[in-house]
């Protein structure tokens, strides 16, 4: 399975970006993504997740309400709409996937993702 996830660029606090991620691989309906960044010095955390339906989303705490995680199973797409963005956004983003049904909280557990896709640069000025 590959990833590849777009989208990034530079913005101004309180401006929107959207990140896609989309996956190539082996014949499967779709797969379990997650959103993880890593910012300048700082370790990766998770972002936001959504099941393989698209019918279960969770979220970190720092992005709850401004950002949204949806999926187009037809396009093998996944999108991160980041809205009202803070300069402590700014980091990597990277989009991985997992062949596990995964929901809630399970959906924030890296070791639990199988594929990982190039990151992309998301840097905020304030």
């Amino acid at each position: 399975v590959q990833l590849q996830a777009s989208g990034g660029g530079l913005v101004q606090a309180g401006g929107s970006l959207r990140l896609s991620c989309t996956t190539s691989g082996p014949p499967r309906s779709s797969y379990t993504t997650g959103w993880f960044r890593q910012g300048p010095g700082k370790e990766r955390e998770f972002v936001a997740g959504i099941s393989r339906g698209g019918s279960n989303s969770y979220y970190a705490d720092s992005v709850k309400g401004r950002f949204t995680i949806s999926r187009d199973n037809a396009k093998s797409a996944v999108f991160l709409q980041m809205t009202n963005l803070k300069s402590e956004d700014t980091a990597v983003y990277h989009c991985a996937a997992s062949a596990a049904p995964l929901y809630g909280p399970g959906l924030s557990s890296a070791p639990r993702y199988d594929y990982w896709g190039q990151g992309t640069l998301v840097t905020v000025s304030s």
